[in-house]
């Protein structure tokens, strides 16, 4: 039996006999996977973007809104339109119940026109925070500080502005203590928020945020709040959601039996509802692309036994010199695993240079993960081994003597 080395050395040199074969093969297999490893590659960017981006509450804060977090029937919308609002007396009465609930805060948002000096910026996001949002959003200040609730309560004009807004109207200039004007008012600067970036194409830094009753004095209590609540970890948030509930039914004076006129919103929330639509544009992708990396495979499989033809007389010398039917199997299988292998990887280094490339020159995410790049090469050996039995079988079939009279 021929060592592992010399196998291994033995189908190098058939390939590179035929190397215009060989290229031709493995590029069929490099089209598959480089596509396989391209769709993986962003499906776990997007999970990993819906995370950080969309669903950036934190594993122990949830939300209670009038209206639902997540669109999926605009039906539902509309008859939400009609509950009655949420307000600072039920978030107030929700602080004093809800013994699970170590934080409850509020947040409100309208649209607005913010200017500073001879500059100006429309459609501004205008936002109402409670003071100890401070410890409930996941915004980090990065210069200055948040408002305090003596402001909150005394409705000061003062804002923390996001790092866009700072960049456009002071640019390298440290923005607190200045004074900008939002919809005329004038609100001096607090402090800034760290850089979020965009979410789906949207900027998500141009805000202002101001002391809930700030906002409520300049825009009126008609708004409904949104009631933001951080609980201990563990069995505290499921017990805090269910707390908030029973004292917002009873509040809201919602009969046993009906829906809640509310709706509750977490982050593994948006996290499922990304999931189970990601898993379905993932099945059809990896569908596609497993096709094309199973047509590679089809085209390996005909090409060794193409092989296996002409080569018949070298298989019929090897055996009278005394190889037997596994070393030429062995020797048919390495040659197919090893063009699935180069395959393979340049497969995976064109899918990474694809998906990196869609994230530099977009705004479409990309994740490169080592684990994927193994499950190539693990795919690519797969297939290598699964097309190359056949042709490696029927090769250490020939009967010796026929293969040594072919011509």
């Amino acid at each position: 039996m021929l060592a592992f080395n010399d196998n291994i050395s033995q189908s190098i040199d058939a390939l590179r006999q035929h190397k215009l074969r060989a290229v031709l093969t493995v590029i069929g297999l490099t089209m598959g996977v480089a596509t396989l490893i391209t769709v993986m590659t962003l499906v776990q960017g997007a999970n990993v973007y819906v995370e950080q981006k969309i669903a950036r509450l934190g594993t122990d804060v949830f939300q209670v809104a009038r209206t639902p977090f997540i669109v999926t029937d605009f039906n539902l919308v509309i008859k939400a339109l009609h509950y009655k609002n949420l307000s600072m007396d039920d978030v107030r009465a929700l602080a004093e119940t809800c013994r699970d609930c170590q934080e409850v805060g509020a947040s409100v948002q309208g649209t607005a026109r913010a200017q500073y000096a001879d500059k100006e910026l429309n459609d501004i996001t205008f936002i109402g925070h409670t003071a100890n949002m401070a410890d409930i959003d996941s915004r980090i200040v990065e210069q200055g500080r948040y408002f305090t609730e003596s402001e909150n309560q005394r409705s000061s004009y003062v804002c923390v502005i996001g790092d866009d807004l700072s960049q456009q109207f002071f640019g390298g200039v440290d923005p607190v203590g200045h004074v900008i004007r939002v919809n005329n008012q004038e609100f001096t600067v607090a402090g800034t928020i760290e850089r979020i970036g965009s979410v789906l194409g949207q900027n998500q830094d141009t805000f202002a945020i101001v002391p809930m009753n700030t906002y409520l004095r300049m825009r009126g209590s008609r708004s409904s709040v949104t009631i933001q609540v951080k609980t201990g970890p563990g069995k505290a948030f499921e017990n805090a959601q269910d707390e908030a509930r029973l004292a917002l039914r009873a509040r809201r004076h919602v009969p046993p039996g009906a829906e809640d006129d509310f709706f509750i919103g977490t982050k593994d929330s948006y996290i499922s509802l990304w999931q189970s639509i990601s898993s379905a544009f993932f099945a059809v992708f990896i569908m596609v692309s497993s096709i094309s990396a199973v047509v590679g495979g089809i085209v390996i499989m005909n090409v060794m036994l193409v092989s296996v033809t002409e080569r018949t007389k070298e298989i019929g010398i090897r055996r009278a010199l005394g190889a037997t039917q596994q070393d030429i199997m062995r020797q048919f299988l390495s040659e197919s695993v090893i063009q699935c292998l180069i395959g393979g990887s340049v497969g995976i280094l064109f899918g990474f240079l694809t998906a990196l490339a869609l994230r530099t020159l977009t705004s479409f995410p990309a994740s490169v993960q080592t684990w994927v790049a193994i499950l190539g090469l693990l795919l690519s050996s797969a297939i290598g081994l699964f097309f190359g039995i056949y042709p490696a079988t029927r090769a250490a079939k020939l009967d010796p003597v026929v293969a040594l009279r072919t011509e």
